[in-house]
């Protein structure tokens, strides 16, 4: 998403914390998926144990990223296989561009793809006169409400049967009733016919088998494999951090995704591509290419950041995060929202425009705990904001603030007059339960989403002095 083109964030998150069905749906989802994570992980017996594993493959693989690329691409190569290694976005987008235009292509229909969303593919292809299909069932229904996703695995988790409803009645042309099974039975219609005739099939790589160079692709609806089946290209999409070095690894992480993304053992598909069709082969493209992404990824490369890498979008991280829960996937204006977001975001694309994403968290590491390859999320949160810090990101009022605080807090003397001032400063605004609810000037801020304790008339070291005095008596004798 273009930054330039969102609203400013408190409009963003004030606009999720007022809709009532965002909240309860998020809520819903986060139970649903976390008990099904709970129930699935059972099965893999000490998931402790998986999730140390998956992080040294995942550590040892983004280590020797170089290595492990130079010889997934001779393998694509070898299987029949073209490769494109891609620095930027729009180095992306003109290498397909060009292509669309080399087959003079009409329609493009697409699996999953976060990549294509963070470059903006679709609207690029629409500007030539290219009819990008999104085939995956969220990501059509989101494409047809023009949003972008507001989950990595549930693309149009904020929207409910009766939205779905009014969306494909509108695309249909006729009155569709809020049923679940009509409303897949439309889009599956409507899709059948856009996977026929494509010119060019889209995908995404779930993981990328570095000793034999196939490309592996998870989903539930099969709209994966008609759409890098049917059409005569395959353009697979692949950040440059998703590979593994073999089949071994592989069965590691793959065991972990489905379960820490929807609590499923395994995806309904799992499909691994070897190259374009061979002579004998009854379906498959006539052209594979693979387009590999850096566009920031290298960024975090030799820096205590590399770890982000690491992740494997299972969305785990989002289904635990209280902040995601009250304002949702939109709120953050990224592509990739949630405590992963907020981390990778200002990474890719700098903290320009992107300063305020490591400040929505509540820095709880329930996210840390969840990952299932270890990304210690919250620490980078914590490092994100201690940078914006040093670079004098942070508002000059905010600044000068902490500086007085910390001045204060070296100086014993004004330590005890801060705390006398505040204690009848504040005293006017505290209420009969001993809160403030409403403080003056740049508290205001605070306390509106917060109940402030106001600072008691004897403090603690007021009330060890008495005590002191008395021989260790209270005033009263006792």
């Amino acid at each position: 998403m273009n930054p330039n083109e969102l609203a400013p964030l408190s409009e963003r998150v004030d606009k999720a914390i007022r809709d009532p069905f965002l909240k309860k749906s998020l809520a819903n989802a986060q139970e649903r998926f976390r008990t099904g994570k709970a129930n699935a992980a059972e099965a893999l017996g000490n998931l402790e144990e998986w999730r140390v594993r998956a992080e040294a493959i995942r550590t040892h693989t983004v280590s020797h990223l170089d290595y492990y690329l130079d010889k997934f691409s001779t393998n694509v190569e070898n299987n029949g296989g073209k490769v494109f290694f891609a620095e930027t976005d729009e180095e992306v987008v003109q290498y397909i561009l060009d292509l669309a235009r080399a087959k003079q292509a009409k329609t493009v229909i697409k699996a999953k793809s976060m990549v294509s969303e963070e470059i903006h593919l679709n609207k690029r292809l629409e500007e030539i006169g290219v009819d990008a299909i999104e085939s995956d069932l969220g990501e059509y229904i989101i494409q047809l409400a023009n949003e972008t996703p507001s989950h990595i695995i549930v693309p149009a988790i904020h929207k409910n049967r009766k939205q779905v409803a009014e969306l494909f009645s509108k695309a249909s042309g006729q009155e569709l009733p809020e049923d679940t099974k009509q409303l897949t039975q439309y889009a599956r219609t409507v899709l059948r016919d856009k996977f026929l005739k494509a010119d060019i099939g889209l995908s995404g790589c779930n993981f990328a088998v570095a000793e034999t160079g196939s490309v592996v692709l998870v989903s539930n609806e099969g709209n994966a494999r008609l759409s890098t089946t049917i059409p005569k290209t395959h353009v697979v999409l692949m950040g440059m951090e998703r590979i593994v070095p073999g089949w071994e690894e592989l069965d590691t992480v793959l065991s972990l995704l489905p379960r820490s993304a929807t609590g499923q053992k395994i995806t309904s598909y799992v499909t691994a591509i070897n190259g374009p069709r061979k002579p004998n082969d009854v379906d498959g493209p006539e052209e594979l290419h693979v387009i590999i992404v850096d566009n920031g990824r290298s960024n975090a490369l030799g820096t205590e950041y590399q770890k982000i890498l690491n992740c494997i979008r299972c969305g785990a991280c989002l289904n635990v995060c209280p902040v995601y829960r009250h304002i949702g996937g939109h709120a953050y204006g990224s592509v990739y929202p949630g405590p992963i977001g907020a981390v990778l975001t200002p990474i890719l694309q700098g903290f320009e425009n992107w300063e305020k994403m490591p400040y929505l968290s509540s820095l709880c590491g329930a996210c840390t705990d969840a990952c299932p390859v270890r990304i210690p999320l919250h620490d980078y949160l914590l490092d994100l904001r201690k940078d914006e810090v040093e670079e004098k990101r942070t508002p000059a009022v905010e600044r000068l603030i902490f500086k007085g605080f910390g001045t204060a807090m070296a100086n014993p003397w004004m330590y005890k007059t801060g705390i006398k001032l505040a204690k009848y400063g504040l005293k006017p605004f505290k209420d009969k339960d001993g809160y403030i609810r409403k403080a003056p000037s740049l508290l205001g801020k605070w306390t509106k989403a917060r109940d402030l304790p106001a600072p008691p008339m004897q403090t603690f070291r007021e009330w060890w002095n008495e005590e002191g005095k008395n021989g260790g008596d209270t005033p009263d004798g006792k």
